[in-house]
């Protein structure tokens, strides 16, 4: 798949980019992620839900809560913040995660940030231009407003949340810009700073998509094509075909090395998955890639409504389904099967 050049968001598309913002968007650090897509690998494979999904790119994602952050702050620090959040972000990003391990946690490619920062001497000229300390720009999680801990609304799940409410299919931009525009600043239970809705309609209507979109992250296929992609990516670096600093390049890029090498078969035979089950089936014309009981991290907002209090409190429907999300279990195996063969590893 041929990236997509888009640096906004669709439902950010009017709103004025800062001169200062607009240099850092132009940091060759930062536009690398143009070649490195939001949905983790997914669009590669045949799945029905993901191969026709729209391209969404970490650099669109990342210009996003930049902007988001503008919207509750005036703070360039916090919008700096939130641009380069995702700035050590590897190919297909959370298969990274997996292959470290962190499935659940999904934290595990945050841990470069700051160095790829500090070692970047165009970052470093532009941030000392602007007199503003590296550590300052850093750590997103220093600002509330940018990203909090979950259930909470911050600009990085707001932003993944829109953007694929519009990727999926959930929601049309109309409605998506009718949310963005409900939204305000309040003090949340802990006294600190949060978005929230001022409409419990709009609440509800972010609600129940933000569940269809966590259905989404945790589905049987999402799952078992990250776990065959990290396989997959930990076997080249094993054998040499890939290096680590493979990983920090251009998806595009690293997918032609993989081409132009013995493990092209492995790689056609990750993009012909097309199936999964959860018992072993005999289905003609297709190969069996492995089995295995695969769990991930479970992604959910419970947004306020300002001066009312959280959507679970104010919707027993709601708060019914996000139990019942939460109570998911990822412990069944599943079986994965690509119509382009086997793996060879």
């Amino acid at each position: 798949m041929i990236p997509v050049n888009r640096e906004l968001p669709p439902y950010l598309s009017s709103q004025t980019i800062p001169d200062y913002l607009a240099e850092a968007m132009s940091l060759p650090l930062l536009r690398r992620l143009l070649d490195v897509g939001m949905h983790c690998g997914l669009e590669y494979t045949s799945y029905p839900y993901f191969s026709k999904v729209e391209p969404y790119n970490r650099f669109e994602h990342s210009v996003g809560v930049a902007l988001l952050c503008l919207r509750f702050s005036s703070d360039p620090k916090v919008a700096l913040a939130g641009l380069f959040h995702d700035i050590s972000t590897p190919c297909f990003a959370h298969v990274i995660d997996f292959l470290e391990g962190d499935h659940e946690k999904q934290e595990a490619t945050e841990s470069k940030t700051e160095t790829m920062l500090k070692e970047d001497p165009d970052v470093m000229a532009f941030l000392s231009k602007l007199g503003i300390p590296l550590e300052s720009v850093s750590d997103y999680h220093h600002y509330p407003i940018a990203d909090n801990d979950a259930p909470r609304l911050s600009c990085d799940r707001l932003e993944y949340t829109l953007s694929n409410f519009l990727h999926f299919g959930v929601y049309p931009l109309s409605t998506v810009e009718g949310m963005l525009n409900d939204l305000c600043l309040t003090r949340n239970e802990d006294g600190e700073e949060e978005i929230a809705f001022s409409s419990l309609e709009s609440a509800l209507l972010f609600g129940k998509g933000m569940l269809k979109n966590a259905d989404m992250y945790t589905r049987d296929e999402d799952r078992f094509a990250m776990e065959a992609l990290s396989r997959l990516l930990g076997s080249c670096l094993k054998d040499g075909t890939l290096a680590p600093s493979d990983l920090y390049g251009v998806e595009s890029a690293l997918i032609e090395k993989l081409l132009s090498s013995p493990r092209e078969k492995d790689w056609l035979a990750y993009r012909g998955l097309s199936l999964v089950a959860r018992e072993p089936l005999d289905k003609e014309g297709m190969s069996l890639l492995f089995s295995s009981s695969i769990k991930t991290k479970k992604r959910f907002i419970d947004p306020l409504v300002k001066g009312k209090g959280r959507l679970s409190t104010l919707s027993k429907e709601f708060a019914s389904d996000l139990s019942a999300f939460l109570a998911l279990s990822f412990d069944s195996p599943l079986w994965g099967y690509s119509k382009a063969g086997p793996f060879s590893f």
